[in-house]
């Protein structure tokens, strides 16, 4: 197409879809003319284009001000060609009064490019912005504020980390970094921080549009209400009930798929420019495959949050937020939250719990003589039974290993303040069909509780939702106790008050694992007390299939493989075939091929950006010629640029994929000569033909083919037609297919019992073990004391006591064990100032001591809350020097130039602060120190 052509088919149209009418000049105007200044010595124009230069394109605001510059080249030459001239245009519009500086872009119809100039470099988008759209980034260019000064608001994240965390992305904004990554353990406030950080980008004019992705509906739900208690102002989408996009809300909380949908559909058509910013929840979770097209559709500043640990973090994962490999923007771990004092998360317990069965599995060897008597009895041969351990909940089902799991859950499980009923659970079952059993046993085992102690919650049971749903009555009500899930409550469910949690199955993946122990890690909120859960210090994991001990050994869990969508393994299927019957001289067969990969090509979704973005090699397609002389450079060509495309379909009826995909793998088989692998498929496929169920009207009325195809004669005879018509005649029954007695579950119920029962070691150890016990071991001996000494008993009533009783007392714990001085016990209560009487009455509960680490850290929190502006480096700075304080009890000014302040800076302090700042710093630390 030469430039005409293109501008007509390809770039009018996609203007037209942007909301631009081409044909009214009071939005675009064509071959726009700028005026330019004259030669030097040049008073009047020499020929009628002298000072003068025609746009290509001009976009109008509502003012008929130039707003957009759009610089058009042939399809054929590339896009960047273009990207001087349409600066310069630019430029010289902006010269001319009363016009700021237009946004730029260029293109060739396939490729687009958008370019701020002065504020960010060229980057490649799906399509042109409406005309809102452009008047939105001219608004904010105009307006914002600097976000290195911009305040954060502490009531909604106002832990040091967290305002670390906010300002690490804020000054890379300023910076005009586009791509961020936060990884937080879980329970560290991930949706608060992305709420303080929407706050300040709303308030310093940087952002006016938000969109929240989450995976699931009930993290939407919770993002939602996390919104409306931060930002009450501020109106969201979607309300109740609300199922079309309104695009006329500041917030949006959505899940890929709602997303994907929206962005497909042609009838509510949405800006790729629509958003100004972008936050990705759990980022690691399907977003490669068919989710990242919605990244690759919206190109707006994005954030993505994970709380999978950096050494874990999938390579993909930092690619796409332009990360160095283990490097995110910032980090916060599990480790660091419970060893903070306070601690910020919950710290574990964890014990093994593992069953005979389990272990030595189910045989006669295993079988107790009763239950061997009782299978007998019901006409079962006990010598056939032979099941491993790890084949319970697949192949086996055996109720007495799950009622002596729940069971003991029910003993060991941390209860309420009664000490009767276990506080609130999650039971991490195997499939939907273990978790109601789990349900009936607890049922059963539990009738007085009339089936309100424990429910099965699954994403598609629509009742877990909204206000009154499972989810909201296991969050806010007493009952249900224990929620029995399937993957649906494995991440992002935020329960404060869950104490235990139960895995009834094995986790393979590092990543889902620590997810799931993240259910737990939250503390309460004092401020929120809930009957059924007044205190948690700690909260119990029952691991019933020897999790922890896996991860031990593997700690990066199950190296899984990368799975390509069914749709695109057919395609390279198909075009392995068309390749082969070329090499081997079946030009039949090729073309027959080809026929169906161009009708597979034709229903690829136009709609879908990673179609469209693929418009160029779509395009060379079109040419019959391409096709005439397939070669094997160009087979290779479909293969890199084409096949890929099909990991758009999402739509499709797979299970008349799959058969399909395994008829093509048996004539591709045929056509290599490869008789072993054509028969193991072969095999295959007629065991899928004899599961259809002629009982169905569709399948009995090809039952003539259903039964041919499973004889040896007519494969002997099968050609490419008759492939054909399997396809087309049986792909679209295999979804009434049965499974076979040999794939059916044996289903027992057998006396289990325990194997091993036993704590683990696991988790952050906290340091200091032999300080914790040798100040139990001072409260137990001056709580003993205290029954008959006198001094101590004046001192416990409130009572003055002369110095010689005081010295005596001192003398007499001195000489008892464990050995007390005044030295030692300011080491163990971390307070260096108190005198020996005062730790005395903070051990009898009568004087509140501040630890000095406490002290130094109320005192740099009431800074750093006084100082809102502070930089993630000051931050930084301030975290190093409180540390520094906390080990070594002083600081001198010359230590703030030296090491360890270096890191940070060169010069140190001087390098961070202002003389004023510094001035503010030094009086803090002289304070302290005093």
């Amino acid at each position: 197409m030469n430039e005409a052509e293109t501008r007509a088919q390809l770039i009018d149209k996609a203007l037209g879809l942007a909301g631009w009418d081409v044909k009214d000049p009071t939005q675009v105007v064509e071959e726009f003319d700028i005026l330019t200044a004259l030669s030097e010595g040049v008073a009047e124009p020499r020929t009628p284009y002298e000072g003068h230069q025609f746009s290509d394109y001009v976009l109008l605001g509502k003012d008929r001000k130039p707003l957009a510059v759009v610089e058009a080249k042939r399809s054929s030459r590339d896009a960047a060609v273009g990207r001087e001239q349409a600066k310069q245009y630019c430029y010289n519009i902006q010269k001319q009064p009363g016009n700021e500086l237009p946004f730029c872009f260029y293109t060739n119809g396939h490729e687009l490019y958008f370019w701020d100039l002065e504020n960010a470099p060229p980057r490649k988008v799906v399509g042109f912005p409406s005309r809102d759209d452009l008047e939105r980034f001219a608004y904010i260019r105009r307006n914002r504020k600097p976000l290195t000064q911009e305040f954060i608001n502490t009531s909604i994240a106002g832990r040091d980390y967290q305002i670390r965390a906010i300002r690490s992305v804020l000054e890379g904004i300023e910076q005009e970094k586009r791509d961020f990554l936060l990884v937080m353990a879980t329970g560290t406030g991930k949706t608060r921080i992305c709420i303080a950080m929407v706050d300040a980008l709303m308030r310093a004019g940087h952002a006016e549009k938000v969109l929240f992705l989450v995976d699931r509906i009930a993290l939407r739900e919770q993002a939602l209400a996390a919104f409306k208690e931060h930002m009450p102002n501020e109106p969201r989408w979607p309300n109740v009930g609300e199922k079309l996009i309104a695009t006329d809300r500041r917030i949006y909380v959505a899940t890929y798929p709602t997303m994907l949908n929206i962005i497909r559909d042609e009838m509510q058509y949405l800006s790729p420019h629509f958003f100004d910013f972008i936050v990705v929840d759990e980022s690691h979770r399907s977003i490669y495959n068919t989710f990242g097209e919605v990244l690759n559709y919206f190109k707006a500043i994005t954030l993505g949050l994970t709380a999978t640990p950096t050494d874990i973090i999938d390579h993909n994962t930092f690619q796409l937020f332009h990360c160095e490999d283990g490097l995110p923007t910032f980090a916060y771990t599990y480790e660091e939250a419970v060893n903070n004092v306070p601690p910020y998360l919950c710290n574990f317990q964890v014990m093994k719990i593992q069953t005979k069965f389990q272990m030595e599995g189910i045989s006669k060897r295993t079988i107790s003589l009763d239950d061997q008597k009782t299978l007998i009895l019901q006409g079962k041969d006990v010598e056939e039974f032979n099941f491993e351990g790890s084949q319970l909940e697949r192949q086996v089902i055996n109720k007495g290993t799950n009622t002596l799991i729940v069971r003991e859950f029910m003993e060991e499980a941390i209860k309420d303040a009664n000490g009767v009923l276990p506080g609130k659970t999650i039971f991490f079952c195997a499939t939907k069909a273990h978790a109601r059993r789990m349900e009936e046993i607890f049922d059963k085992l539990y009738p007085q509780y009339h089936g309100e102690l424990a429910k099965v919650l699954v994403s598609e049971d629509s009742r877990v939702y909204g206000k009154g749903g499972l989810l909201d009555q296991f969050t806010n009500n007493d009952m249900p106790r224990i929620a029995i899930s399937v993957d649906m409550l494995d991440t992002g469910i935020d329960v404060r008050e869950i104490v235990n949690l139960v895995f009834a199955k094995p986790v393979y993946s590092y990543t889902k694992f620590w997810q799931m122990v993240g259910r737990g890690t939250r503390l309460l909120e004092t401020s929120k007390p809930k009957p059924w859960c007044l205190e948690k210090d700690v909260f119990l994991i029952l691991d019933c299939w020897d999790n922890f001990e896996y991860f031990k050994l593997n700690p990066k869990g199950k190296e899984l493989k990368a799975q390509l969508p069914l749709p695109v393994r057919l395609v390279g299927l198909r075009l392995d075939k068309i390749e082969k019957a070329n090499d081997s001289d079946h030009a039949d067969i090729a073309a027959r091929e080809v026929a169906k990969l161009r009708l597979h090509i034709a229903a690829l979704p136009k709609e879908s950006v990673v179609v469209r973005e693929a418009a160029a090699a779509l395009g060379r397609l079109d040419d019959d010629n391409f096709w005439i002389s397939l070669n094997h450079e160009r087979i290779e060509f479909l293969r890199a640029e084409i096949k890929p495309l099909f990991r758009s379909v999402s739509e499709a009826d797979f299970k008349s994929m799959r058969f399909e995909r395994d008829l093509l793998e048996y004539s591709l088989a045929v056509l290599n000569e490869d008789k072993e692998q054509a028969e193991t498929l072969k095999e295959g496929i007629v065991e899928q033909l004899s599961e259809l169920s002629l009982s169905v009207s569709f399948v009995k009325q090809e039952e003539t083919l259903v039964r041919a195809a499973q004889t040896g004669h007519y494969w002997a005879k099968a050609n490419e037609d008759a492939f054909d018509e399997l396809v087309a005649k049986l792909g679209p029954l295999m979804k009434f297919r049965e499974r076979s007695t040999s794939q059916q579950q044996t289903h027992l119920d057998l006396a289990d019992e325990l194997h091993k029962k036993e704590w683990v070691e696991f988790g952050p150890q906290h340091e200091a073990v032999s300080i914790t016990r040798y100040r139990e071991m001072v409260e137990a001996l001056i709580a003993e004391l205290t029954e008959y000494n006198p001094v101590l008993q004046k001192i416990k009533n409130g009572e003055m006591i002369r110095t010689e009783e005081a010295s005596e007392l001192a003398e007499l714990l001195h000489e008892e064990h464990p050995h007390i001085t005044e030295d030692l016990l300011r080491q163990v209560y971390k307070n260096r100032k108190a005198r020996f009487i005062q730790f005395i009455r903070h051990i009898l509960g009568i004087e509140v001591l501040k630890s000095f680490p406490d002290e130094v850290r109320a005192a740099f929190d009431q800074f750093i809350h006084a100082h809102t502006t502070l930089s993630s480096r000051q931050m930084e700075f301030l975290n190093l020097l409180k540390g520094f304080i906390i080990e070594r009890e002083k600081v001198e000014k010359k230590d703030l130039i030296n090491t360890p302040f270096t890191v940070i800076h060169p010069q140190g302090i001087r390098g961070v602060f202002s003389p004023a700042e510094i001035n503010e710093i030094l009086q803090l630390t002289e304070r302290l120190a005093a």
